[in-house]
């Protein structure tokens, strides 16, 4: 179905600008392969990336400054501004647009909450809540694990990273002269790594198996073996369409704590595309990703689908764009939105922070701190966050 959305939508956009083919190529962003394609020109005129790739690839010089094309985006004006500064380089100038966001909360398991004696309406808002309802759903017994977390393929340390920032931490700072330096040892991580130390060895309410990652963790929700673990609004029709699951089944509940890690997708441009090509990708982008005033068109083609309506995310926009999109999205909702009402009712109250700078080469350094305290009873904890701060900062060096 989403293909099929897809391809109705290239036909449409193609009859209303008869001067523009969309030529689309499937697949993601590689950073391995990135390079090479565009020295060999074999890159998109407009590519994807995740929010975790603008910072550099400005820096490179690899993408191109679209600011001179951006009046004829008209919604522009109301795409949140925290989102729309990742695609803007320290000079002020903008080089992509952001189609897509989500930020880190707690997806949980409403009939395992119930049966537990917890209220699926009302589910933990700070780390001691979160533990002490582990401790109750894993007391069903029957394989039942109240909690689960990552540290494998670095989302353990993307996992880790939203877990300091929802303590008050961060794990990478700017200093006075603008250069990047390591914050991961601090009193946040050390928060963060004494909670799942204790859940994972003195409560026993994180299981035996470890070194889970994405699939493994959906895959015990989607049995409905796992109380809670993090993760975006996106998880929720995941487990639902791979392992036969209800909506009703599932809630979402915002990150524990005062913080949160967001994150998202956008595209960008060639930086050897001509002045045509940049403003027939934008108009592309604009009319698929971002024309809220057909948002209740495309939202009536898939309320009979699969194709889930009404979670709190993407929300990309404020103003008047941001009541359009959440005005079409509550009259063909096919989830149950007030499932996610405490999600939405906190996240006013948790900042969204952006991931750091080479954020993939500081997951894997992380990964190796989730792995040792999830892995080790005896782990050091402070020797842990001493020896990754080191290396985060050499990490970062790269990064100036």
């Amino acid at each position: 179905m989403d293909r099929k959305n897809f391809e109705d939508d290239v036909k449409a956009f193609e009859a209303g600008h008869p001067n523009i083919r969309i030529d689309a190529h499937e697949g993601l962003m590689d950073p391995k392969t990135f390079a090479a394609k565009l020295a060999g020109g074999q890159l998109e005129d407009v590519y994807y990336v995740y929010f975790t790739d603008p910072a550099g690839l400005i820096q490179r010089h690899q993408a191109a400054d679209i600011t001179p094309y951006l009046k004829d985006v008209p919604a522009l004006a109301d795409i949140k501004p925290e989102l729309q500064k990742v695609f803007t380089g320290k000079d002020g100038k903008v080089y992509g647009l952001p189609t897509g966001n989500y930020s880190m909360g707690l997806v949980y398991n409403r009939e395992l909450f119930a049966k537990a004696g917890l209220d699926p309406d009302k589910p933990p808002t700070t780390w001691d809540e979160v533990r002490t309802a582990a401790q109750k759903i894993t007391a069903l017994g029957d394989g039942v694990t109240g909690y689960a977390d990552f540290s494998k393929n670095n989302q353990g340390g993307w996992h880790l990273t939203s877990w300091i920032y929802s303590l008050g931490g961060d794990v990478a700072a700017q200093d006075g002269s603008g250069k990047w330096r390591a914050t991961v040892d601090s009193e946040a991580a050390h928060k963060a790594l004494q909670y799942l130390h204790d859940m994972r060895w003195t409560d026993n309410t994180m299981g035996s198996r470890q070194l889970l990652e994405i699939p493994d963790v959906q895959k015990t929700m989607g049995a409905g073996k796992l109380g809670m673990y993090l993760a975006g609004p996106d998880n929720i029709p995941t487990i639902v369409k791979q392992f036969e699951r209800k909506y009703d089944e599932y809630g979402l509940a915002a990150m524990p704590g005062t913080a949160t890690l967001g994150g998202g997708d956008g595209f960008m441009f060639n930086p050897k595309d001509s002045a045509a090509k940049i403003k027939a990708g934008l108009a592309w982008i604009q009319w698929k990703y971002l024309n809220p005033d057909r948002q209740e068109e495309t939202d009536r083609k898939s309320a009979g689908s699969d194709i889930p309506i009404g979670l709190p995310q993407p929300d990309l926009f404020d103003g008047r764009s941001g009541e359009t999109v959440k005005a079409a999205h509550a009259k063909y909702a096919n989830v149950p939105q007030r499932n996610y009402q405490p999600f939405t009712d906190r996240s006013a109250n948790v900042e969204v922070k952006v991931e750091p700078p080479n954020a993939q080469q500081i997951y894997t350094v992380l990964d190796g701190v989730m792995q040792a305290v999830l892995t080790k009873q005896d782990a050091d904890l402070d020797g842990l966050l001493k020896d990754a701060q080191k290396k985060v900062d050499a990490v970062l060096a790269t990064a100036q």
